[in-house]
C-alpha cells in the first residue's frame, strides 16, 4: 500500500482513535478538572496525530523527522500519565484505563520502531 499522507500510517489511525475516545469520556469528567485534566489529555492526546502530521512533511529530513516523532512519543506518554490521574481520581473506570493505556502502549511501540528505523518513511532525493 503507499503512503500518501500520514492519514495512512496505521499509528495516526490508532492515535486519533484514541484522541477520539478520551475527548468522549472527558466529555464526563467534572467541571471543575475544565481546565486542568481534560484539557490536558485532550491537548496531548491530540497533539500525537498533529505532531505525526509536522513529521511526515518533514521526510526529507531524517534528524527533523526523527525529532517530531520523539514528540508524538512525549505527547503520548503524557496522555497515559493522564489516564492514570483519571482513573485514580475515580473519572474513568479501571477497565477503560486498561482498554486506553494498551493502545496508548501500542502506539509507542509503533512510533518507537519508527524512530529507530526511520528509512522506510523518508523521502529520498534518488
Amino acid at each position: 500500500m503507499r503512503l500518501n499522507s500520514a492519514k495512512d500510517l496505521e499509528v495516526y489511525k490508532k492515535a486519533y482513535d484514541l484522541a477520539m475516545r478520551i475527548f468522549i469520556l472527558s466529555k464526563k469528567f467534572p467541571d471543575e478538572e475544565r481546565f486542568a485534566l481534560t484539557s490536558q489529555i485532550r491537548r496531548s492526546s491530540r497533539s500525537v496525530c498533529l505532531n505525526l502530521r509536522e513529521a511526515w512533511a518533514k521526510r526529507r529530513y531524517e534528524a527533523h523527522f526523527i525529532s517530531k516523532l520523539t514528540d508524538c512519543d512525549g505527547e503520548n506518554s503524557e496522555t497515559d500519565s493522564s489516564l492514570d490521574f483519571a482513573k485514580d481520581c475515580g473519572y474513568i473506570t479501571a477497565e477503560q484505563h486498561a482498554q486506553l493505556c494498551g493502545l496508548c502502549r501500542e502506539i509507542g511501540k509503533m512510533l518507537g520502531s519508527m524512530i529507530n528505523n526511520p528509512g522506510p518513511f523518508l523521502i529520498s532525493d534518488v
